[in-house]
Formats: C-alpha cells, structure tokens, sequence
C-alpha cells in the first residue's frame, strides 16, 4: 500500500482529535487547530474518500455487560491456502472480534470475548474447533486489558486554555 502525500499536518491533528473522542464536533475540532469547521468537514469527506477513515466505533466495557472473558486463539490451519475460507467462516462466529494473518507458528490470530468459561468452551468447542480447514487451536485467557490506543502521528495539537 502506498504513503499517501494528499495528507498534512492539519489532517493528521484533525484525525488526533477525533481518536481522543470521535465525538468532538468538526467547530470544537478547528477551533483547536484553527480552521473552520467546514474545512474539517471537508477533509473529513476526502479521508473517507481516500479509505484512511474507515467509519467510527462505539467502544463498549463489555466486561460491565456480563461478558468477562477475553481470549486470544492462536489457529493453526491444515493449509495457510485455507486462510480466506477460514476466516469466511470465522466471521460468521459473534464471539470473534478479530483475527490476524500471521506469520510465526500459528496461521491465524485472533481474538474471541464470551460471557464466562462455559460459553468460552461452547465458542471453542461447538463453533471455532468445527470450521473445516483448522488443525487445531492455542488458547490464551486475557486476564487484564491495560492498554488500547491509537497511534500517535507525531503531530501536536494545541491544548485549551481554560
């Protein structure tokens, strides 16, 4: 994929504000940087155009709705060909948030949040462990998430002063 030269430094703090709270209006967000909201407008639309914003998350604890299990699978495939119909058929599976193609000893790595140990066994067991294609699976249980960030693009953004 290519370094796309069409973004700047104002680009670049418009999407640092909106990863600390995507909820800021584009007003809020050119007061900060000096711009009119309009122009972030703007160039909201051309990153999305660009396929740099991809659309916005509602990032939920899931753990305070009843769901206290993060777990991490590392799949190993009887083919890494099978990668694609595999995670075809992993994405049809709730639990799974994520997955990764991998390089190392596992095929695919993902990531699988269940209500307690019981409906982690039924995941792995009645779902994951079934889809045609997978050798066999390592699980790890999370047992704290400390951190979960976006990437800092090196650019400043003026602080309030309140």
């Amino acid at each position: 994929m290519e370094k796309n030269l069409e973004i700047d430094n104002v680009d670049l703090k418009i999407l640092t504000l909106l990863m600390e709270d995507a909820n800021m209006p584009y007003t809020e967000i050119g007061k900060r940087i000096f711009v009119s909201g309009g122009t972030v407008h703007v160039r909201m639309k051309k990153m999305e155009q660009m396929g740099i914003v991809r659309g916005s998350q509602l990032v939920i604890d899931h753990t305070k709705l009843g769901w206290d299990i993060s777990g991490f699978l590392g799949i190993y495939l009887d083919k890494s060909s099978l990668y694609e119909t595999v995670a075809t058929e992993l994405l049809k599976i709730p639990e799974v948030v994520n997955i990764h193609y991998t390089t190392g000893i596992y095929s695919i790595f993902a990531k699988i949040v269940c209500r307690d140990t019981q409906h982690l066994r039924e995941v792995l067991h009645d779902k994951i462990q079934k889809v045609s294609g997978i050798q066999r699976t390592e699980t790890f249980i999370s047992l704290e998430e400390r951190i979960s960030r976006p990437i800092p693009f090196g650019v400043n953004v003026p602080m309030d002063k309140e």
